[in-house]
């Protein structure tokens, strides 16, 4: 099975910018969905970003459309999540997960197969 692991996160400000990294190793992610998701303590992990298997297919949470982007270099075996005009609602743990049944985009946690340890994002007012 992959090995997820995620990077990126940190303390950032209301209305700054994080670029989230998910690299995998121990196998390829080509042919499989891709998504992110964020939790908060004392509450569900909720679906933030998939992306399908090529990078041609995208969705997001309403909460987030705008405003993130989600991306993948499968040459890279990589996965990118670009959070941009954050406020205090986006802080939460991130965790990247690969959909191993299925090559497209996917916004249930009960279709991931591969989850990283997550990245922990903060952010100030």
């Amino acid at each position: 099975q992959v090995q997820l692991v995620e990077s990126g996160g940190g303390l950032v400000q209301v209305g700054g910018s994080l670029r989230l990294s998910c690299a995998a190793s121990g196998g390829t992610i080509d042919n499989y969905g891709m998504g992110w998701f964020r939790q908060t303590p004392g509450k569900e992990r909720d679906f933030v970003a998939t992306i399908n298997w090529s990078g041609g297919a995208h969705f997001y949470a309403d909460s987030v459309k705008g405003r993130f982007t989600i991306s993948r270099d499968n040459a890279e075996n990589t996965v990118w999540l670009q959070m941009n005009n954050l406020n205090t609602e986006d802080s939460g743990i991130y965790y990247c997960a690969e959909n191993n049944d299925y090559s497209g985009t996917a916004k249930q946690l009960q279709q991931y197969d591969y989850w990283g340890r997550g990245t922990q994002v903060t952010v100030s007012s």
